[in-house]
């Protein structure tokens, strides 16, 4: 009888959490499901061994009694003992009930059922996903795999929150997107997922696109614009408007900026996703505009300004 390396067959380590298996097995599930892959044999006896891993690994009292398991098994298997007797099927005498198929393990699957392995040291019993009562005429509880899907929106749109009414064909459901989306964020719909045999239905994920916008420029929370002065603002002072996402605002520009400089408007970039009243920063990146076209009278001035820098060199 062949050991079976559940962990191996599911592609986690022995120190992984039970979201992790989860997530691995339905990962594997859907790779080498039956419809995916009609008439391809090595899929479907893929399918069978993985559905077996996460019956033992998906129910944390089978994992930890096969992790008691573990390196024994030969020595079990060679005194000619079965899983009932260590109690991986709660069969010790005066243990707890345990819960037996009753019937050809084949029907569980379609074909070929569990592995001997499983019905030495399980003694056929399913677990919770396979119902408590020798079956009693249920079936194969299989959770339902989950969907992906993208969203794009803009800037603006990730600025102040938006929603979108996403079509799964048979019903329309209403995605609210929360201020401060931002690229990349993953959405999860619980429970919108195909459909399952039995058990429960699979997750909706949607990853959110946030547009490129074309004055604003995102990084993180903080956001940057280009912000044109002339240049007698720039040599004196003054203040300007500067667009923010959220409309115009007045901004003081000092004395002698320069071309490129960064001024900062503290929190009037992004809102932070999922904190409430937290924003990152606006960054206005001073662009001097200079004169096309001076008069005489302007040239004088400029002249005269020159001659006063170089007495004062």
């Amino acid at each position: 009888m062949e050991y079976k390396d559940y962990y191996k067959i599911l592609g986690v380590s022995k120190k992984a959490t039970q979201d992790e298996i989860k997530k691995a097995y339905r990962k594997l599930a859907v790779k080498y499901h039956p419809d995916k892959n009609q008439g391809n044999k090595a899929a479907e006896e893929r399918f069978k061994e993985i559905n077996e891993a996460y019956e033992v690994l998906g129910d944390p009292e089978k994992r930890k009694k096969y992790n008691e398991l573990g390196a024994n098994w030969k020595q079990y298997q060679d005194a000619g003992f079965s899983g009932q007797a260590y109690g991986f099927g709660g069969g010790r005498p005066g243990g707890s009930r345990y819960y037996t198929f009753e019937g050809d393990t084949s029907d569980l699957f379609g074909g070929g059922g569990f592995s001997d392995f499983f019905k030495a040291f399980f003694g056929g019993g399913m677990g919770s996903r396979f119902g408590q009562s020798g079956f009693g005429g249920s079936h194969y509880e299989q959770p339902g795999s989950d969907l992906t899907g993208e969203i794009h929106i803009s800037l603006q749109e990730a600025y102040h929150g938006t929603h979108r009414i996403v079509n799964l064909g048979n019903e329309k459901i209403r995605v609210k997107i929360g201020p401060g989306a931002y690229d990349g964020l993953k959405l999860r719909v619980k429970g919108k997922g195909e459909k399952s045999r039995g058990g429960k239905a699979g997750d909706l994920y949607l990853t959110i696109r946030v547009d490129q916008d074309p004055v604003f420029t995102r990084k993180g929370d903080d956001l940057y614009v280009d912000l044109p002065v002339d240049l007698y603002t720039a040599l004196l002072g003054g203040s300007v408007n500067v667009r923010t996402l959220d409309g115009l605002i007045k901004m003081n520009i000092p004395e002698g900026v320069k071309n490129g400089q960064l001024l900062r408007l503290k929190g009037k970039g992004m809102p932070v996703y999922g904190k409430r009243n937290t924003y990152g920063d606006l960054y206005a990146r001073i662009q001097v505009i200079l004169p096309q076209k001076l008069t005489p009278e302007q040239k004088q001035l400029l002249l005269k300004m020159k001659e006063a820098d170089k007495q004062h060199v």
